[in-house]
């Protein structure tokens, strides 16, 4: 058994490539490809994943926010990068930074005016977003109208993107609702194209959309989720590597006899005598109480190993009655076995949560 020294996400380049790869395939050669980078993309480490998809030929990266695109430049990222979610009190560092920001309503888009105005600038690069139904951000369709005469009347800016985000791209029993916010975005950008100054690229796809919707690729994909492994639906799982694996280490190890607790609250009352191993890791490194209490398991020498009792701040607690192991030995808590789909999947969460809740007091080490 392998030993470790402490609680590690090792995260696989070589894997992303393979990933990259799979997700290019499925595009036309003329196709971009944009890579979403946010949330120390999706748990892992920001710039390591930016430089590899750099390298790989990506055309664009995105971030939800102007701090995580100052983290990429300052770390030496060129490719353009797009600000999914920008606020006008951050304005002046996307500026600074060569950050391009999302423009998603009439206020927002007022407020880069002013500030593009006052700063001087002249078609400063911007992508606009439309809600099709996710209903979450972007101008409605019935805003066409009222967005094209203010670009009309401005030259400080120049959309270079129109894009809207599908809501179910990966639920075929919503196939109708998707084919609808396909139709819609078109009919923007039918209504749209003519009054702006360029010719803007257009995107709509996201992840499951490239598995799903390749009709509707127009210039440029959106990835996030599938980069780091995870493809919305087993049969796509299946040919994808994971990116992250986290891995921690037996602590110490437990003979429990019948009728005695373990952890907080006393959660688990054991029914016979149980062997059990503490691990060094807990809620403040991502790992929910909602995983305690055999909702969750970890993988030792091959055997699962469920989590009994209440998850601690820095530990939990495994059942390893029967599995050959000893204190200093390797756990894997997920990566090929069980995924992070899967060890998510007995919480009732996703792969999205675990991974990007693991805490950045978790040591990162990249595999190339």
């Amino acid at each position: 058994m392998t030993k470790m020294g402490e609680t590690v996400l090792e995260i696989d380049l070589s894997a992303l490539e393979h990933n990259y790869r799979f997700l290019r395939s499925r595009l036309k050669d003329t196709t971009k490809f944009l890579g979403v980078v946010k949330a120390f993309a999706y748990g892992s480490d920001s710039v390591a994943i930016a430089k590899k998809l750099e390298s790989l030929g990506a055309d664009y990266l995105a971030v939800a926010y102007v701090k995580e695109g100052i983290v990429l430049r300052e770390a030496g990222i060129r490719l353009p990068i797009l600000v999914l979610h920008p606020l006008p009190v951050s304005f002046d560092r996307l500026l600074a930074y060569g950050l391009e920001p999302n423009i998603y309503s009439v206020k927002i888009l007022a407020d880069f005016l002013q500030f593009a105005q006052k700063q001087g600038l002249k078609r400063y690069p911007i992508h606009v977003k439309f809600n099709t139904g996710l209903n979450r951000l972007g101008f409605s369709e019935a805003q066409v109208d009222e967005l094209a005469l203010v670009l009309e009347g401005q030259d400080e800016v120049e959309v270079v993107s129109v894009l809207s985000h599908l809501a179910a791209s990966e639920d075929l029993n919503e196939r109708e609702f998707t084919e609808k916010q396909i139709a819609s975005f078109e009919r923007i950008v039918h209504a749209l194209l003519p009054r702006l100054k360029g010719r803007p690229v257009l995107h709509l796809l996201n992840t499951s959309g490239i598995i799903n919707y390749d009709r509707a690729q127009y210039d440029m994909v959106r990835s996030g989720i599938g980069l780091y492994g995870f493809g919305n639906e087993d049969s796509i799982d299946r040919q994808l590597k994971p990116v992250a694996t986290l891995k921690t280490v037996i602590s110490q190890i437990h003979t429990i006899e019948k009728g005695q607790s373990i952890g907080y609250n006393r959660a688990y009352k054991a029914d016979e005598s149980v062997v059990t191993a503490t691990l060094p890791i807990g809620h403040a490194d991502g790992i929910g109480r909602q995983y305690g209490n055999g909702k969750a398991y970890v993988t030792i020498n091959g055997h699962k190993a469920p989590i009994i009792g209440n998850v601690c701040m820095d530990m939990i607690m495994v059942d390893v009655s029967g599995i050959d192991c000893k204190e200093g030995d390797e756990v894997v808590v997920f990566g090929e076995r069980p995924t992070a789909e899967e060890f998510a999947m007995g919480a009732k969460t996703i792969s999205y949560e675990i991974l990007t809740g693991i805490s950045q007091r978790v040591e990162r080490k990249i595999k190339n």
